[in-house]
Formats: C-alpha cells, structure tokens, sequence
C-alpha cells in the first residue's frame, strides 16, 4: 500500500509524456501546452521560447517581425492607352475666283479710230501675260470702249474690233482662245461725265474725252 503513491506519478507522466512530445515536435521552439497550444505570460502576453528556438522556427504569433511576410504579387502594369490620332486640319476650300479689271487706254494700244495693237500697247499686253503665268483663272473678258464721237453703229464696230485685237495678241502668246471672250461696248459705258468734256469735235475735246477709250481686261481668277 506504502508504493501506490510513488508509483501513480510515473504512470501519469509515463502516459502524458508521448502527448508533450508530440505538441512539442510540432511546435518547436516555443512553450506548449497539452493542447498544443503555445503557452504565454499572462502578464506581458510574450511566448516562451525553449531552448531549441531558432529564428527559423519563429511564427507569427509570437515573433511577427522574424517571419517573413509573403511578398505581395507585383502590381500588373497595365500598358498606357495608345494616344488619340491627332484630329485632321480642315482643308481649306478651294480659293475662289477673284476678278480682277485692268483698264487699258486705247490711246496707248492703238492709234486714234484705229484697232492695230501698237508696239508700246504690244509691251503692256506682254506684261499681262507674264502676270497670267502661274495664276488660276476660268475666263479673260476683253471689253472695247469708244468716247461719243462719231455715231453709235460706227463705235460700236470700233469698239469690237479693238476688243478682238487684244484676243488674238493673248492668243498668239499661247493663252487658251476659249479662256477668252471679246465684246464692245461702244459708246455706251463712258468713263467721263456728260458735262465733263464740252464743245464741238476737237484736239481739245478729244484729249478730254481720252478715258472713254479704253479696252478693260477683266481676269476671273485667283493668283
């Protein structure tokens, strides 16, 4: 009866050491229960560490700043939008014709009442074709002008005949001849005022009518 007493401790820890040993080998390093569980202060809440800890065997609970955190998953770049096409510049509409009037003076194209170009009137026709060159244009109107001297029917053929002298200069210097349309007016569009010039025919009132006969190139077109 005496050996019952030493004996029970042996058997209970007999029976309860296979139990640690086991907690204990699945967590090394640290104090357990016989739960398995790790056993803390319970006043500071720290583990106990046993004497085989290693920082290797840490776990969070106990040493959060010895395990190495899982690294997070790098960030997916997502690849920059392609940038927008830039907008197309309007074209600009076709330019438009713009008519311009040269008024050439009869006197200098050609002699009193008559309608051959003279050399000097030559000159200013080849100064509007060097213009022409490289220009834009649809149509070139050559328009014949007389004064009131002499009658109506008489002016008016005057009038065309100078209009279609011009024609065929420009022509003959390789302008298109259906870019060009000839017409006289005759006496019918002064540049003068009725009370401008008086008297009857003379030197005097033909040099005052001078503006009167005139051939206007009008260009359709634009530089």
């Amino acid at each position: 009866m005496t050996t019952m007493p030493r004996i029970l401790p042996l058997i209970v820890a007999a029976l309860l050491a296979p139990a640690l040993g086991h907690a204990q080998s699945k967590n090394q390093g640290y104090l357990i229960d016989q739960n398995s569980n790790i056993v803390t202060s319970p006043n500071t809440g720290l583990c106990w560490r046993t004497g085989d800890w290693t920082p290797a065997r840490a776990v969070a609970q106990c040493d959060p700043d010895l395990v190495k955190k899982p690294e997070a998953a790098p960030k997916k770049v997502e690849a920059a939008p392609a940038p927008a096409p830039a907008p197309k510049k309007a074209e600009a509409p076709p330019a438009k014709p713009v008519p311009q009037k040269i008024n050439f003076s009869a006197d200098a194209l050609f002699d009193f009442d008559k309608a051959v170009i003279k050399p000097k009137g030559q000159a200013m026709l080849d100064d509007l074709v060097t213009t022409l060159q490289g220009a834009t244009y649809e149509v070139i109107l050559a328009i014949g002008h007389t004064d009131r001297i002499g009658s109506v029917k008489y002016n008016q053929k005057l009038s065309v005949r100078r209009a279609e002298a011009v024609k065929q200069y420009l022509v003959g210097k390789g302008i298109a001849a259906n870019r060009i349309y000839a017409e006289g007016k005759g006496k019918s569009q002064p540049l003068t005022k009725p009370g401008d010039c008086k008297g009857k025919k003379s030197a005097a009132l033909i040099a005052c009518l001078q503006p009167d006969r005139r051939v206007a190139v009008e260009v359709t077109g634009s530089k």
